[in-house]
């Protein structure tokens, strides 16, 4: 009996340690949303239901109709769900400009993930520091880049690492993954990942599995050999004993749509037999990257120099071009120039939103792909640019989207308002998921939409305590209008921000109030499983 009530006690005792305490018992909040239509984050039907906050923590989910609270949100006829948390994002390039993040806020995203793709920032401690003396709206985490690792000792070059430099890349993820990264970064599609073999990566993710990281990866091609890629990066997971997400999952090029029916089939097959394999994708038929994707990898080796002395010289100039040309036919071009759209251009900034044929009509020329190739090299030439390239097949985005393993990230930056042309992804992804996936055509419910943008990431990226509606997590909360949230950024009119979401708080605060941005910034750093700092 003694022991059963010691244990009845020390029980008690570490769920007190759960609610934080402001000056307040549990039937006086800091905060409390009342009657809300609650869609928790499990993925289970919404109900009905008040949440109560003290500090940065939700302490009651129940009816709490006697309760009174410092602030009161009236949530009736709205849905109240977990803050949104992106797996994919480029939002370095936007928040030291931007450290609201309103793109993000007023989409009800509440956790900002840097370091995709294989570039990142490092070393990590040093950009968490620079993170936190900013002060953001967003909580902040970051990957670790293996193509900046890579960068950093080999360069660019195509070879293979001598034993000396696969222990300095060790190295360097094992320092990362102290310093809080929440796991590595692949860009198998872009220089130097490009000239990464599987078994390096293999060897580098076992580094980031010690720590409990992930493995997320932009894989080695999304057109043609799509298939290919995905069976490489289940290899990569299953031999590092590692967690792996393929991000920004799609299938480009319109010869190959219909891909995504193989490529789920593999995804199922492998977590079938104990891969960790999951996916993330963003909800549009257009992706964007640098015009340098249209340039076949080979000839960038080396650098910005080299790579123009390829394009320069007439020994190579034509295979490039060859090259350009087919990826514009069959890949990221869609099938025709204008499908190419320059969406920024710091050196040219009159070229925004744009497409190749457009610039090559420009210049005096016939639109057609071999012409949209010499205006590739010329943007090239002039300092590069970013391009949005429509050529993702429609029905491959849906079937991805409804598949369980699938999250939802927006692979974008920080929305600057106003700058240049840019997908509108990094204004609208989630928003339109919930407005024009969910409400609109029905391809998922409302309560798959939130799981797949909270909790799913939450757990994928070893996030404690957040993602859910429910008592002792943080207050990362959105309050939106499920009837009314939508996107407003398109392709021809990307700077605007979603619509929809009333309330938005990160780690108690209200940071979304009434639709607009309250100017708080309570984000804190979200420091990885590996994590051996204070």
């Amino acid at each position: 009996m003694k022991t059963r009530l010691q244990s009845l006690l020390t029980l008690l005792l570490s769920l007190s340690l759960l609610i934080p305490v402001s000056g307040a018992t549990q039937d006086r909040f800091d905060i409390l949303i009342r009657d809300g239509r609650v869609i928790d984050g499990t993925g289970t039907p919404w109900y009905n239901a008040d949440v109560g906050i003290i500090g940065d923590r939700i302490v009651r989910v129940g009816d709490l109709s006697d309760a009174t609270a410092n602030q009161v949100i009236n949530a009736r006829g709205l849905t109240v769900s977990p803050g949104f948390i992106d797996p994919h994002t480029h939002a370095m390039r936007g928040i030291f400009d931007v450290p609201n993040a309103e793109s993000a806020l007023l989409q009800g995203v509440t956790t900002l993930t840097e370091g995709n793709d294989g570039s990142s920032p490092y070393p990590i401690d040093e950009h968490y520091a620079a993170i936190a003396d900013l002060g953001i709206s967003p909580n902040w985490a970051v990957f670790v880049g293996q193509g900046t690792i890579r960068q950093a000792v080999i360069g660019a070059e195509d070879r293979e690492a001598s034993p000396a430099e696969m222990e300095r890349m060790k190295q360097m993820v094992r320092d990362a993954m102290e310093q809080g990264a929440i796991g590595i970064s692949t860009g198998l599609f872009y220089v130097p990942g490009s000239f990464t073999s599987t078994e390096e990566v293999i060897e580098l993710s076992k580094v980031a599995a010690e720590y409990n990281g992930i493995y997320i990866s932009h894989m080695r091609e999304e057109a043609a050999q799509l298939i290919d890629s995905v069976e490489e990066t289940i290899r990569i997971g299953e031999e590092a004993g590692i967690p792996v997400q393929m991000t920004h999952h799609k299938v480009i090029g319109v010869e190959n749509w219909g891909a995504a029916v193989e490529s789920l089939r593999l995804v199922d097959e492998a977590r079938a037999r104990g891969v960790d394999v999951t996916i993330d994708q963003y909800p549009y038929t257009a992706s964007q990257t640098g015009i340098t994707a249209l340039i076949p990898q080979w000839a960038q080796e080396g650098g910005r120099d080299q790579m123009l002395a390829r394009i320069n010289s007439p020994e190579t100039r034509s295979t490039i071009k060859n090259e350009v040309v087919a990826k514009i036919l069959y890949d990221r071009g869609g099938g025709d120039p204008k499908n190419v759209f320059i969406s920024r251009n710091s050196w040219a900034p009159e070229m925004a939103g744009k497409n190749l044929a457009d610039l090559a009509m420009e210049a005096g020329m016939e639109p057609t792909p071999e012409n949209a190739a010499d205006v590739v090299f010329d943007i090239i030439r002039g300092g590069g640019a970013t391009a949005v390239y429509h050529a993702i097949g429609p029905d491959d985005v849906d079937l991805i989207m409804r598949h369980p393993a699938t999250a939802i990230g927006s692979d974008g930056p920080v929305g600057i308002f106003g700058e240049g042309a840019p997908h509108p992804r990094q204004y609208g992804t989630f928003a339109r998921v919930l407005g024009h996936y969910v409400r609109e055509r029905g391809v998922i419910t409302l309560e798959e939409a939130v799981k797949k943008m909270s909790s799913q990431s939450a757990r994928r990226l070893n996030i404690h305590d957040r993602g859910l509606i429910t008592e002792g997590y943080y207050a990362d909360v959105a309050v939106f209008d499920a009837a009314e949230i939508i996107d407003r950024a398109t392709f021809e009119d990307p700077h605007q921000y979603a619509e929809g979401m009333k309330y938005v708080l990160v780690n108690g605060e209200v940071v979304v109030e009434g639709g607009a941005h309250t100017g708080r910034r309570p984000g804190r750093i979200l420091h990885g499983p590996g994590y051996t700092g204070n």
